[in-house]
């Protein structure tokens, strides 16, 4: 066990992800903090549910003001397909890079601390929509970290942007230290454990594996999550992963967020390649440089951030009928189950089979069930009773 802890706390958990709201959640949190018993298992634990509690009556405070109009609120609603927030030191560029992807109305200044809230804008790539969210300065001495924190947790995505006139290794370090330190990871790992909870269902505990389980099965996992009274639950598991691995993924005290690195403002420095050259060699994340200024390479952020977040467009169709012209934006690994529950609750209590036309079948308009797993491009017709 990764805490110990008592079944108490562990049917007071299942609250917390099952709730919904900021306010829901934040109820349910404190719910479980006073069940969690204090001892060393259970140190970081307890740190990371008292930062999450601020993050959340921070969220809610947010969501007051911009319902009744009073000040500016840093809450950010999702729109689009998926949401990326931009993040990095001061003065890097961040507000004129999503002005000039986005149109955006953000504050262009060159002093550092001249973005005070967050600010939308809709980046369209293929055929999906990509919300990019420009934030205040990330750096120890600000304001503003918590909330930013808050925006990044809640983000599919981020995009890192460095200053390259600047030392961007340094830069980079700091960034990733800081959001370390608050529990987002910028690495992918080298297994991963998504678990999405049923709030009401009786699909039963159900299992995607794109890796394997070591030393342990498929039913030590359903005992594992039957002890936190999960009953009913999609588990995808990537890579190789323990029994440990399945139940640190139950709690949010360490989040994967996929990030890429755009390095700005080329056209200040001449020997640009040999300083690419040396900042790879300490960052592992797809690497991008340009210039927010000149336009240099701004259209390939699209592109890398659809690779990174691992997305596919699914679009679908009915019998005899064109496909639509909007697709589906799910994640690599998805399912003919997630494509039904996206378009309609009661296809998968109704399903029949579904054809596809595409990468995943042997040849077009193939048969095939609700665990068939879909590619990006690939066109969905679903047969129901009735």
């Amino acid at each position: 066990m990764v805490t110990n802890l008592p079944a108490e706390a562990k049917a007071k958990w299942l609250k917390v992800m099952e709730a919904k709201t900021p306010e829901e959640k934040m109820k349910a949190l404190e719910d479980f903090l006073s069940s969690v018993p204090k001892h060393k298992g259970t140190e970081k634990l307890r740190l990371w549910a008292t930062r999450r509690l601020a993050e959340l009556r921070e969220e809610i405070e947010e969501k007051k003001k911009r319902k009744t109009g009073r000040g500016v609120s840093f809450f950010i609603e999702k729109e689009g397909d998926v949401q990326v927030v931009v993040v990095g030191p001061p003065n890097t560029g961040k507000s004129m890079l999503v002005n000039r992807l986005t149109g955006a109305r953000t504050i262009i200044a060159d002093y550092p601390y001249s973005t005070t809230y967050p600010v939308p804008g809709m980046l369209k790539y293929r055929d999906i929509y990509i919300q990019l969210i420009d934030t205040p300065p990330l750096s120890r001495d600000s304001a503003f970290t918590n909330r930013i924190i808050g925006l990044a947790r809640n983000a599919d995505g981020l995009l890192i942007i460095l200053d390259v006139s600047m030392d961007p290794g340094a830069e980079f370090n700091e960034v990733k230290e800081i959001l370390r330190e608050y529990g987002i990871i910028l690495s992918k790992p080298a297994g991963r454990v998504v678990i999405e909870v049923s709030r009401s269902g009786k699909h039963g505990l159900r299992f995607t594996l794109m890796g394997r389980l070591l030393n342990a099965t498929l039913d030590d996992v359903r005992k594992l999550l039957e002890e936190y009274r999960i009953y009913n639950a999609h588990v995808k598991i990537y890579g190789e992963v323990t029994l440990d691995d399945v139940e640190q993924a139950l709690f949010e005290n360490t989040a994967y967020k996929p990030a890429i690195v755009y390095i700005n403002k080329a056209d200040l420095v001449k020997d640009i390649d040999t300083i690419i050259k040396a900042f790879t060699n300490s960052c592992n994340l797809p690497i991008l440089y340009g210039s927010a200024m000149t336009g240099l390479n701004l259209d390939k952020i699209g592109e890398a951030l659809f690779n990174r977040l691992e997305l596919i467009r699914v679009y679908t169709k009915s019998p005899n009928t064109p496909p639509s012209e909007k697709p589906l934006v799910l994640r690599k690994g998805a399912t003919i189950r997630d494509v039904a529950e996206s378009i309609h609750r009661d296809f998968v209590k109704n399903f029949l089979y579904a054809k596809i036309w595409g990468k995943s079948v042997k040849y077009p308009g193939e048969k095939v069930g609700l665990e068939h797993i879909v590619e990006d491009g690939d066109i969905v017709e679903i047969h129901i009773r009735g």
